[in-house]
């Protein structure tokens, strides 16, 4: 995974998330929009490789965007900073993948795609005017492994839609570091067994 700075003050990000959570959100949310805009436009950069001219969602309005989804959270109990990018991750997942299902559609290209196991060992996946069907078909085997392992659907969620580290995984499940990577490497298999069944072609990416 390509690294990204971390903010200097995570203690300030939860006095602000918890100020939020008790009720003033607004106010909260325009204090804390300074000190998660530079991660979180690098996270949207890294999921927007490629980005072309014409290209019609940038990295800035998919920030936006993702913010804005944030912001009507109101029944999430906020813990901490990686607990934010945890949620920023499903707001991240979803800008992207509505976007991807518009654009294939106005493209007519039909939502069927293979995902590649390499981006996955990486932690990154990344929609361009190519590879929407790709964003899309990861969206369609989270949900279904999400019916068979929850945990492991969140992992991949949180690792490859929101950059979240191992040990952070892990701060935001509760959980030891070692359990995140078991799992982790548990739905790298899942996914390698699924599209092998789904006759999409040999899938590659070892276990991290």
């Amino acid at each position: 995974m390509v690294p990204s700075p971390r903010p200097r003050s995570p203690e300030a990000i939860t006095r602000l998330l918890k100020q939020a959570e008790g009720g003033d959100t607004i106010q909260a949310f325009d204090a804390l929009l300074p000190l998660v805009y530079d991660e979180l436009k690098m996270l949207a950069r890294g999921r927007l490789r490629g980005e072309r001219e014409g290209h019609t969602l940038s990295a800035t309005a998919l920030v936006h965007e993702a913010y804005l989804r944030l912001v009507k959270q109101t029944a999430v109990s906020w813990q901490s900073r990686a607990h934010f990018y945890a949620v920023a991750s499903e707001a991240m997942r979803r800008v992207l993948v509505d976007y991807a299902r518009k654009r294939s559609a106005d493209k007519r290209g039909g939502a069927g795609g293979q995902v590649s196991l390499e981006a996955l060992d990486s932690g990154l996946i990344a929609v361009d005017e190519d590879r929407f069907a790709e964003v899309i078909a990861l969206d369609d085997l989270l949900h279904r492994m999400d019916e068979q392992d929850a945990r492991a659907a969140k992992i991949v969620q949180y690792r490859v839609f929101g950059g979240l580290r191992h040990n952070e995984i892990a701060e935001v499940l509760g959980v030891s570091e070692v359990t995140v990577r078991r799992s982790w490497s548990f739905a790298k298999l899942w996914l390698r067994r699924e599209l092998s069944a789904l006759g999409e072609g040999p899938a590659t990416g070892k276990p991290a």
